[in-house]
């Protein structure tokens, strides 16, 4: 089990280590701190994030840009993944996102993701045994505190063991 997976385990029954998650994970990943994107909640395979209607994630219009709902799409279906894959013997990186946007979002927005333990042994670690790189596309909506569907993103991550990453 990874740090990042014991931090998990820990913040899913206790508000301080899912505040010290969200803290060390803000100073992880620097770009999302100032939109605040929060982890609400840790389910069996499942995550939740959330992001606020605040001005540093306001488009021209006051409602959440359409690149923070992208970037909400890919950190919960990216975390997920670093949660269930050893980031030590697997990369994963983002190859592209297509978004579907159904409404505009002007009230605070949260993303859930569900990807089971054997949805991951059967499409990704079994296939990664004869090939050397995946790539698995991942669906994910997003809702706004009221219910209205938000987008819909398809995130495609590819998916490689460190042992065949090429750097040179």
């Amino acid at each position: 089990m990874n740090k990042l997976q014991r931090q998990i385990d820990k913040a899913k029954n206790s508000k301080l280590h899912l505040w010290l998650l969200n803290w060390g994970l803000l100073k992880t990943v620097p770009f999302n701190k100032p939109h605040s994107l929060r982890l609400v909640s840790i389910g069996e395979d499942e995550l939740q994030i959330s992001a606020k209607n605040i001005p540093a994630n306001q488009n021209h219009i006051k409602g959440i840009h359409a690149c923070l709902l992208a970037t909400l799409c890919e950190y919960v279906t990216g975390l997920s993944l670093l949660i269930q894959l050893d980031p030590k013997e697997y990369r994963i990186i983002l190859k592209n996102i297509h978004m579907t946007y159904h409404y505009q979002a002007k009230k605070d927005v949260t993303v859930t993701f569900k990807y089971t333990k054997q949805e991951l042994e059967h499409e990704v670690i079994t296939p990664l045994k004869t090939n050397e790189a995946i790539f698995k596309e991942l669906a994910v909506d997003a809702y706004d505190i009221d219910g209205n569907h938000i987008c819909t993103g398809l995130i495609n991550w590819q998916i490689k063991a460190w042992k065949n990453v090429k750097t040179k």
